[in-house]
């Protein structure tokens, strides 16, 4: 049936066209009379040019109807110009947007149809040029003039949505024609032509639910209390359809899924009047004792409940809290509980909404109450103190043994078990008291001191004496009363200044003393001199009493050079019971002072000495400080730089160390004292062998061109390359070394070199050569080179 309305459409349009083809025709025939506006030149019988009115063209724009599917091409329409005689000499030329593709001319008659198909959504009009030229030379006849082919629309486009699905919320419970969403279609038709794309919108799915307004495609309520909890979300299918609706119009559908919001239109309830709980006496405070839930169907915040105790024997001894991630009711112990005084409480609880919405106020009351009813369980229970803590009081210094006070515990339960005491050690380190096992009286061990510890915590167990397992603590604070058992004393190590210019009466000092004892036997504090001195005539005692006393000069003129150090005592008496006093010593210095009382000097060797040096001995004395100083940066200068001795020796002068020996060698022979594989050491011959004796000030290292040794070299060669070593080495001084020998050997050929026997044995060898080894060897010659000029002399 549609293929059938389309082709009844397609054969109206065309004979619409018809008609205007037939009418362009005849305003042809009216207007061919009509001066054209440009004009046709011909030459006069006397040779002059004739200007004749050219014949404008018959049209000005053409339609052509779109989507046309005939067998034949579809007649546009009809050039013709008023110069066309018919006898074929003109030749019409079409161009422009399509010409010789869309859109063909019969260059003869004129005519212009279309060869293709038409589609007014890609473009709506087209602009051609015609021209009528001579067939045979081409020569424009009439200046090109355009025109206009508008393709004229019909409804093949159907309405489309903006969206496939639309998603909207609405409040559930609201009322009849409040809005939910637009929906918006679009038609590609041409608006301005016909009812192509004239819309209607129309509800296919969703009624009686929601409507839609049929030209806005504006959703609205058509149910009151549409009621979420009953059902959340709806479906609904929206129809857009062109040519306003009726029938042959194309339509376009959508899906709109609208979900009704919630509102607190329903108030909590309990599932049961009654809950039944049960809690041990044992429970602590805080405890869990059970749950409760009331039911609210709304969500989010409108589900939101509270839970409260608004009556009941139990207020006093639970609480409720509410637990908000399951919406419970979170019921918990705030008191201790005690089977043997109370078995069972009552409790009514309320639910109530947190939030309430007022256009349902009507719907309330928002909360629901129920009673819970709670047994208490009996314990085995540990033994409980009378009080929940005990201060006691004792005096320090008390004797030994004195009881201090008593604590008292007893068993709750029926049983009523005898109990124990004993004292938490850790509490009581020192072992100050110990308590009575059966009757809890506590006693000090050693007597106290105050002012040593003021309070003693110690903690005291009470156990049942068949359920040890069973017991109970409680802190006992015990303070030590104080007696008057401390003197009162200086505060500070007082040192006092006195000018030698001091007036007389003039204050020099302020004391305070300070006391151990507690504030009732210690200030206030009396100060006054010993009764021995009390008529001292250098200095005097005010006291102050407010705890101070001043100290004041009695006379003056004192005197450095006299006496510099006074010593005077002053008596502290506190107001005890009994008073107890000391006496306490106050060091005085005299100094010398400037007119503004200013300390310049306190110390009388310094005065005397200003007094008896002049400004030329302090000069000397640092003149020869300065120069001892000089004298030992030059030593050690010196020293450090080793220079070569200032005596030049003969070639042959022996430069061998002094050694002194302890015992004599054995010579050659002797090979059981040393080993004399130390001499042939491969360090030793490889290079630097370091000195035991001494600590060298920087390392020798072997100087080129010595020859190292073999290890098969003889001895004496390699100590004389040693000793050679040694002489031309700057860096070696002489040091004197000790080399000891613990045997002596046999069959020496040097002989003994001993001091004794050489003085007390006459010998032939000759010892004047000692006199030419230079003064390192003059003693040695004095001893044994002078015998004959001893003898001489004599």
């Amino acid at each position: 049936p549609k293929m059938k309305e389309d082709n009844c459409l397609h054969a109206a349009l065309i004979c619409l066209g018809m008609l205007y083809y037939s009418h362009a025709l005849t305003t042809e025939k009216l207007n061919h009379s009509r001066p054209s506006l440009h004009g046709h030149h011909e030459k006069g019988k006397e040779g002059q040019v004739l200007h004749r009115s050219k014949r404008g063209w018959v049209w000005n724009q053409f339609f052509v109807i779109e989507e046309y599917t005939g067998p034949d091409p579809v007649l546009v329409g009809r050039l013709h110009s008023d110069i066309d005689s018919g006898d074929g000499n003109i030749k019409y030329i079409l161009s422009g947007e399509g010409a010789g593709i869309i859109f063909v001319i019969d260059d003869k008659s004129g005519n212009i149809h279309a060869t293709k198909t038409l589609d007014r959504e890609e473009r709506a009009q087209y602009t051609l040029t015609a021209q009528a030229v001579d067939r045979n030379t081409n020569r424009p006849l009439e200046p090109p003039s355009e025109f206009i082919v508008k393709v004229q629309d019909i409804n093949d486009n159907p309405p489309e949505f903006l969206h496939e699905n639309y998603h909207a919320n609405v409040p559930e419970r609201s009322n009849v024609g409040t809005s939910v969403i637009q929906v918006t279609a679009s038609d590609a038709d041409d608006p301005t032509y016909g009812n192509s794309a004239k819309l209607v919108y129309s509800i296919l799915e969703g009624q009686p639910y929601f409507s839609v307004e049929a030209q806005t495609g504006i959703i609205r309520t058509a149910l009151p209390n549409m009621d979420r909890e009953a059902k959340e979300e709806y479906h609904v299918v929206i129809q857009a359809k062109d040519m306003g609706g009726h029938m042959g119009g194309l339509s376009g559908t959508t899906k709109v899924t609208i979900t009704l919001t919630d509102v607190n239109d329903n108030p909590p309830k309990f599932p049961q009047s009654v809950y039944q709980m049960s809690v041990s006496e044992a429970a602590v405070p805080g405890e869990e004792v059970g749950r409760v839930k009331a039911k609210d169907p709304d969500i989010g915040e409108n589900g939101l409940v509270a839970y409260s105790i608004i009556d009941g024997d139990g207020m006093d001894m639970f609480e409720i809290t509410t637990d908000y991630e399951t919406q419970e009711g979170v019921v918990k112990l705030k008191k201790t509980l005690d089977y043997e005084t109370k078995k069972s409480y009552s409790l009514k609880v309320e639910a109530a909404n947190v939030h309430i919405d007022p256009k349902f106020i009507s719907n309330g009351p928002f909360k629901d109450t129920v009673t819970v009813k709670i047994a208490v369980e009996d314990a085995d229970e540990p033994p409980v103190f009378l009080k929940p803590s005990y201060i006691f009081e004792v005096q320090e210094n008390a004797a030994p043994g004195t009881v201090v006070g008593k604590v008292h515990a007893k068993d709750p339960d029926a049983a009523n078990s005898a109990i124990r005491y004993s004292i938490d050690r850790h509490t009581d380190l020192e072992r100050y008291f110990v308590i009575n096992a059966e009757d809890g009286n506590i006693k000090t061990t050693k007597a106290l001191d105050r002012e040593e510890i003021a309070w003693h915590n110690i903690s005291v167990f009470a156990v049942e004496v068949h359920k040890q397992h069973q017991e109970a603590k409680v802190p006992v604070a015990i303070k030590v009363v104080d007696v008057n058992d401390n003197a009162p004393k200086f505060a500070a190590a007082y040192e006092a200044f006195v000018c030698e210019n001091a007036r007389s009466n003039q204050q020099f000092i302020t004391i305070s003393a300070d006391d151990k004892d507690d504030s009732a036997n210690g200030p206030r504090f009396i100060f006054s001199l010993p009764p021995e001195i009390i008529h001292n005539p250098n200095f005097t005692l005010r006291d102050n009493r407010d705890n101070t006393a001043s100290v004041l000069v009695r006379r003056e003129g004192f005197s450095r050079q006299k006496q510099d150090l006074y010593l005077l005592p002053i008596v502290i008496s506190d107001g005890g019971l009994p008073p107890l006093s000391s006496t306490n010593t106050l060091t005085i210095r005299v100094c010398g002072c400037d007119s503004s009382g200013s300390l310049l000097s306190c110390n009388a060797e310094a005065y005397i000495l200003n007094a008896g040096l002049s400004t030329g001995a302090l000069i000397a004395i640092l003149a020869c400080i300065v120069i001892l100083l000089v004298i030992v940066v030059l030593f050690v200068t010196l020293k450090r730089q080793k220079k070569e001795p200032l005596i030049v020796f003969e070639e042959e002068d022996v430069r061998e160390n002094i050694i002194t020996y302890d015992d004599e060698g054995g010579g050659e022979e002797d090979t059981e004292a040393f080993d004399i594989a130390t001499l042939q050491n491969p360090d030793g011959i490889n290079g630097f062998i370091p000195r035991k004796d001494i600590k060298p000030e920087y390392q020798y290292m072997p100087r080129p061109g010595l020859r190292p040794a073999p290890n098969s070299v003889d001895v004496d060669d390699f100590i004389n390359t040693r000793i050679q070593e040694a002489d031309n080495d700057p860096t070696a001084p002489p040091y004197d070394s000790i080399q000891i020998y613990g045997y002596e050997g046999r069959g020496s050929v040097a002989g003994s070199l001993s001091s004794l026997e050489s003085a007390t044995t006459d010998s032939d060898l000759d010892y004047d050569y000692l006199q030419n080894w230079g003064p390192r060897f003059k003693k040695l010659a004095d001893l044994y080179g002078s015998k004959d000029t001893f003898d001489d002399d004599s």
